[in-house]
């Protein structure tokens, strides 16, 4: 079979990785891909936001599958308008997608299903935000109401703090996506990373992982984009798991389906580890960047079966749950995001990534890109913000951190930014 990845990050290049390695499939084409991803298979030059464009691209190549990467030509309905033309997709439909597109659609839908998550409050003018400010105590979380590439988010420490945050993000912080907000109280615990496979009924869940969102070692300076994961996550126990299915996925996919929204595609819950159990801090369409990477690092089962099976529906739960057999102790990966100086605010393009074939044979490891492109003499410069993610297994969490870090060491970027503490939580 012939497949068709949209996107062109970290995150895509890692499923192109992970699919390649399927007996099942013959192709894989890429929109708009990267010279990394061209090495898998070819690469055409439409956005991954363009919508007509995939469409009229997805008519010249008829795949066998689709499987859309990111988060906003979801938002937009390119998944609606692909099976419209008779495709068979892996992604959920623009209404489904609302869980990510919009902070207070999740939050209303986890109210009326019942699912646990943080008190909260939906506003687009200062004097009822800063009434509902004064319901809580600090810190105070706020957040973007639309997309905002994983930056919405902020937790002011102080009233002070939080006031002028409000005024800032209702002003166009983060342009359209904060002309509504939702200010949440904040839930004390750890925070973990579940993906649910589903074709709206059935589900298969993966193991859960943990990244590190600060840009700074130890949790410090502003979130960003994620600069490292790792997986499983030891705070997820078997039987916090169990709760996270009961209490969150079932009611998510039985409230989705029955509200004329299935969903379909991978459903990213971030949770809270509270000492009231898991609470749910966020839903994301697709799955995470950097998490994808280690979970296709960790997989050992062929996910085409899986995906195809999402977008397509009709197995038997049974049948469904055996997709991809559940390894009794999968092995450990870890990723780390070298990104551009400047980020996460306006990264620095063009400088020269050198000795990356090397670095990226080391046992155990493999080297996504996520923002390179290509100099006029052949040689991988920096072309984003997150620009390469490091990836390694090992038999221990330790052994596959070290790996990560020993390819770092091999790879000529002096430029390249990076934490040195990814992990600590579980190390």
């Amino acid at each position: 079979m012939n497949i068709l990845i949209i996107g062109s990050g970290g995150r895509e290049h890692a499923l192109a990785w992970k699919i390649a390695q399927s007996p099942l499939v013959d192709t894989i084409w890429c929109a708009p891909g990267s010279p990394a991803m061209d090495l898998l298979g070819p690469c055409f030059d439409v956005a991954a936001d363009d919508v007509e464009g995939l469409q009229k691209l997805a008519l010249q190549l008829e795949p066998d599958l689709i499987v859309i990467g990111p988060e906003a030509p979801l938002a937009k309905g390119l998944a609606d308008f692909l099976r419209a033309r008779g495709f068979d997709v892996f992604g959920p439909s623009q209404a489904a997608a609302q869980l990510e597109a919009s902070k207070g659609f999740a939050k209303d839908r986890m109210a009326a299903y019942g699912v646990p998550t943080a008190r909260y409050g939906r506003f687009t003018d200062i004097a009822s935000a800063k009434a509902f400010l004064d319901t809580l105590s600090a810190p105070f979380v706020l957040k973007a109401d639309g997309l905002a590439a994983g930056k919405g988010v902020v937790i002011a420490a102080t009233r002070e703090e939080a006031d002028a945050e409000l005024s800032e993000m209702l002003s166009g912080k983060f342009g359209g996506a904060s002309a509504e907000l939702v200010i949440e109280e904040f839930m004390e615990g750890e925070e973990a990373s579940i993906f649910v496979m589903t074709d709206g009924i059935n589900y298969l869940t993966l193991p859960a992982a943990q990244d590190h969102k600060r840009i700074g070692e130890g949790d410090t300076g502003p979130n960003t984009g994620g600069m490292g994961a790792y997986a499983p996550a030891p705070v997820m126990t078997p039987e916090l798991m169990k709760r996270v299915e009961e209490e969150i996925t079932v009611p998510m996919l039985r409230g989705m389906a029955g509200d004329g929204m299935p969903y379909r595609g991978v459903l990213y819950i971030g949770v809270m580890v509270t000492a009231d159990g898991p609470k749910v801090v966020e839903f994301n369409c697709r799955f995470g960047d950097p998490e994808c990477q280690v979970l296709m690092m960790q997989m050992e089962a062929d996910i085409v079966p899986a995906l195809l099976a999402c977008a397509t529906g009709g197995m038997r739960a049974r049948e469904f749950a055996q997709l991809l057999p559940a390894e009794e102790s999968p092995k450990p990966a870890v990723t780390v995001v070298m990104a551009a100086p400047g980020y996460p605010g306006t990264p620095e393009k063009g400088s020269v990534i050198g000795n990356l074939h090397h670095a990226g044979h080391g046992e155990g490891v493999m080297i996504f890109h996520a923002g390179t492109a290509l100099d006029a003499d052949g040689n991988f410069i920096a072309n984003g913000g997150r620009v390469l993610n490091i990836t390694a297994t090992g038999d221990t969490l330790r052994e596959a951190v070290d790996r990560a870090y020993a390819a770092i060491g091999e790879i000529d970027w002096p430029e390249g930014v990076y934490r040195r503490d990814i992990g600590w939580r579980a190390l």
